[in-house]
């Protein structure tokens, strides 16, 4: 990071501020809360340099910045006029896009909501930090409500702003910073913080907002602020953005690449651009279709059951890239796809092929972006007893059949954690389920049963001359249209898999059925696995 210091002056303090980037471009201002230095900001910063004039700084007290004097040192009012003394040394000419995080948000929330800073700030990202106002006014409405529960779950995250206020706090959390090898100074002086402006501002909070572009991220594992917190923001904001992440408090140092890329599309679409599909999609208070904004990707889309839950996807408002060995049939499906209204894409590609595979997930992430679903669905049907499989047989079954699923969860996931994402991969897995629990990521087992699908129509049995091969695949076909369980019901099932995060889910009754048998008896299973039900 090739960044350049200075020391701006606010009042009777000096601001250490770190600047990089050409400052032509976009400024955006990272400030950071307490216990922090603007150090926290690092691996953010270190993304944000190469398309942005970015600047962070050491708060008054804390860090490299001097100490202030006098009883109010510490008021909301100084935090700001500090904040208006950084924007007006880096970006005398324009509006800077700020983001703050913790008491940096707190401090934002009251910059954009007052008249203090008008006309210099273009859009707030605020992390961890609610506005004070709102705050105050969030505990009024709970207790109205009669919601002792989420005022309980506050107020246990929330201990240590009544601690702070016992006389000589700061010198008892300055003696322990060492042990969690903070700063002593920044530790003692913070503390003043929350002592000239938390309890005044819950007890007695104003009516303020903003019509700025606001954008509220929620990481829902973050032990002092709850989520629920963030209630009714709108209300405040009007023009806002609304992002959930699992992750704790610290976000910008465990989800970085995450919170850069959120921080860059609200600036970008700020600054002009049109929205990126997640901001979209975290718009507040848009009319949308359920799905509106998510990109599906449907391995097997050309027929049956693939066809099928592109289109269910695609009438929820979903983007489609319908993946198929054959790309006529692909190009069917994303044409049908398109007469619902959203956008589709037809792409040719052999699951059992590594190298294809990986090209397909390459492209699909560099031309559409990352994808929010991916349904693992192509396959092939070989029938007929064990022992007359031969190696291509298994060959082809395992190459489609299961490589092709590891291929798509392998190279799809992988995108998805990176990206930081919450929503579903279907894949035939409870471990990976399990696994990437972690990343927010839900995977789900789809088990259709016996459906009407033209995978009857190319399913080979082994074992047989091609004459009785024929003679049982007219038959296999007569049954299931007589069955008649239609692919568009797996895909209903599909998306609330998705919707709800179901792990396991089995559609046609005869799915069901052995499902109930296998976690009840899996000797009967056995059992049953020796009839041979082979059509005849």
């Amino acid at each position: 990071m090739l960044a350049t210091e200075r020391r701006v002056r606010s009042g009777d303090v000096e601001l250490a501020v770190r600047e990089a980037g050409d400052p032509d471009r976009s400024t955006v201002v990272l400030v950071h809360g307490y216990p922090d230095t603007s150090a926290r900001w690092v691996p953010v910063f270190e993304r944000l340099e190469p398309r942005y004039h970015v600047v962070s700084y050491d708060v008054r007290g804390a860090g490299a910045s001097s100490t202030p004097r006098g009883p109010n040192a510490y008021s909301l009012e100084h935090l700001v006029g500090d904040l208006g003394a950084v924007i007006d040394a880096v970006s005398p000419s324009r509006p800077v896009h700020l983001v703050g995080h913790d008491w940096g948000s707190i401090q934002g929330w009251e910059a954009v909501t007052t008249s203090r800073l008008e006309g210099r700030i273009a859009s707030f990202t605020s992390i961890s930090g609610p506005s004070l106002d709102h705050a105050g006014r969030w505990l009024r409405r709970k207790l109205r409500a009669g919601r002792i529960g989420q005022l309980l779950r506050q107020m246990a995250g929330s201990w240590y702003i009544a601690a702070f206020d016992i006389p000589g706090a700061g010198r008892v959390v300055a003696r322990l910073a060492p042990r969690r090898n903070l700063d002593p100074r920044t530790v003692r002086n913070g503390v003043g913080m929350y002592r000239q402006s938390m309890r005044s501002r819950l007890l007695n909070p104003r009516d303020r907002h903003t019509d700025l572009p606001v954008q509220v991220v929620i990481p829902t594992r973050d032990p002092f602020v709850s989520p629920a917190l963030l209630d009714g923001i709108e209300r405040t904001s009007p023009n806002l953005w609304r992002r959930r992440v699992r992750a704790g408090h610290w976000i910008q140092r465990s989800h970085p690449d995450l919170v850069a890329r959120w921080i860059a599309e609200l600036v970008d679409h700020v600054e002009g651009a049109p929205p990126a599909r997640s901001l979209e999609r975290a718009r507040v208070g848009a009319k949308r279709r359920p799905l509106e904004g998510n990109l599906v990707v449907i391995t097997g889309a050309g027929s049956g059951i693939g066809r099928a839950t592109a289109l269910a996807f695609a009438e929820r408002g979903a983007e489609v890239v319908a993946a198929d060995i054959n790309p006529t049939s692909a190009e069917r499906t994303a044409d049908l796809a398109r007469l619902l209204g959203t956008n589709a894409f037809a792409v040719e590609v052999d699951v059992s092929d590594q190298q294809s595979m990986e090209r397909f997930a390459k492209a699909v992430e560099t031309e559409h972006g990352v994808p929010d679903v991916v349904v693992n669905n192509a396959g092939v049907g070989v029938a007929g007893p064990f022992l007359d499989h031969d190696f291509d047989d298994w060959r082809r079954v395992l190459d489609v059949n299961l490589w092709g699923v590891i291929h798509g969860s392998r190279l799809f996931a992988q995108q998805m954690v990176d990206r930081g994402s919450k929503a579903a991969v279907l894949m035939l897995s409870e471990c990976l389920r399990a696994e990437l629990a972690g990343n927010g990521i839900g995977v789900s087992a789809i088990c259709p049963g016996l459906i009407n699908t033209s995978i009857t129509r190319t399913s080979s049995f082994v074992g047989l001359p091609r004459e009785e091969q024929e003679k049982r695949r007219r038959a296999a076909i007569r049954i299931y249209q007589l069955r008649n369980f239609t692919p568009d019901r797996v895909a209903t099932e599909i998306v609330r898999a998705v919707r709800e995060n179901i792990a396991v889910v089995p559609v046609a009754p005869e799915a069901k059925a052995l499902r109930f048998l296998a976690r009840l008896s899996p000797r009967v299973m056995r059992l049953l696995a020796r009839v041979d039900s082979t059509p005849r």
